[in-house]
């Protein structure tokens, strides 16, 4: 299931979840990258500061990944993507998705075959 939310909305869910997700960037060779960070909003941005691996990373391939985990089994998780800026060791984030995510219910009837899991979109 998705239900389109303004970045408005996005805004109350990253406050609901905190501030500590996971940044995912794509290594030289495609492999991914995963780190925690601390983020805030700058703007309509939401910024981090980052080693110099996910700098490098984000500089080189800016389209990045954040996932906030659920905190309690079953639960959704949020995940962000969007395209990354870089101004040495500080990434901002211009969020262009976002979806509650979790795993599909025993039972859970999708909507069409390319979904089996109970999403629900936020934003893109």
């Amino acid at each position: 299931m998705s239900l389109p939310v303004a970045l408005d909305g996005l805004r109350e869910e990253v406050a609901r979840f905190g501030s500590a997700p996971y940044l995912i960037t794509v290594r030289d060779d495609g492999s991914p990258h995963a780190v925690a960070v601390s983020v805030d909003w700058d703007g309509d941005r939401l910024a981090a500061s980052v080693g110099v691996r996910t700098a490098a990373n984000a500089a080189a391939c800016p389209r990045v990944s954040l996932l906030w985990t659920p905190d309690e089994t079953g639960g959704y998780s949020l995940i962000v993507d969007g395209a990354a800026d870089v101004d040495g060791e500080q990434l901002r984030v211009a969020p262009s998705r976002a979806v509650l995510h979790r795993p599909a219910a025993d039972g859970f009837e999708p909507v069409s075959e390319s979904c089996g899991s109970d999403c629900k979109r936020l934003l893109g």
